[in-house]
């Protein structure tokens, strides 16, 4: 799959703000702050700055929806976990959140981002079993492994499946920077289209 075309489309709160009357394909990607989430877009659509990246954890508070080759959806939604917010704020994100994934008629696969140098969070591992409780499509994708030593990958991506009790068939080890991965993501992307 190549991706042509990208554009953001709208930041939004409720369902009522959502733009996909056309009832076209959504594909939802989660992660705790900080975890790669906006640089894995870009890395995906080939753009430097589609959805904005920061070095300070935290900055995305809306559901940002972003229009792909004029066919289907990215959806970007606030880092879990960020312990400097309020616990309102906190509340209201996973609300929003929460809404988005049991609503949204039209999301085919959600990608849950961890980071493949650490084992997955207590957060990480909650969110991966609230998506299959829900019986909600999901892929792990293991980022920044470009940051580990070649010899380390597959062991760190191990650590990863092992901790969310998952198959190395239903993740995949990803570098934003070297684009290693990211193929395999357009792929599964393209089977739901």
């Amino acid at each position: 799959m190549v991706i042509k075309s990208s554009e953001y489309v709208i930041s939004c709160v409720k369902k009522e703000q959502y733009p996909n009357k056309d009832n076209l394909p959504e594909f939802v990607f989660l992660g705790r702050s900080n975890v790669g989430k906006s640089s894995f877009i870009n890395a995906l659509t080939n753009r430097k700055n589609l959805a904005y990246t920061s070095s300070k954890p935290g900055k995305t508070l809306t559901l940002n929806f972003y229009f792909i080759n004029k066919e289907f959806y990215f959806v970007d939604v606030p880092g879990y976990g960020y312990a400097q917010r309020e616990m309102k704020q906190r509340m209201d994100f996973g609300k929003m959140i929460e809404e988005y994934l049991e609503k949204s008629d039209n999301l085919k696969k959600c990608f849950l981002i961890v980071d493949s140098r650490h084992n997955p969070t207590e957060d990480d591992i909650l969110m991966y079993n609230y998506l299959k409780h829900f019986d909600i499509d999901v892929v792990v994708i293991a980022t920044k492994c470009d940051k580990l030593p070649k010899t380390h990958q597959q062991k760190h991506f191990k650590n990863v499946c092992d901790a969310l009790g998952i198959t190395k068939d239903e993740a995949v080890l990803v570098s934003s920077e070297t684009k290693q991965g990211i193929d395999k993501v357009h792929a599964i992307i393209e089977e739901y289209l």
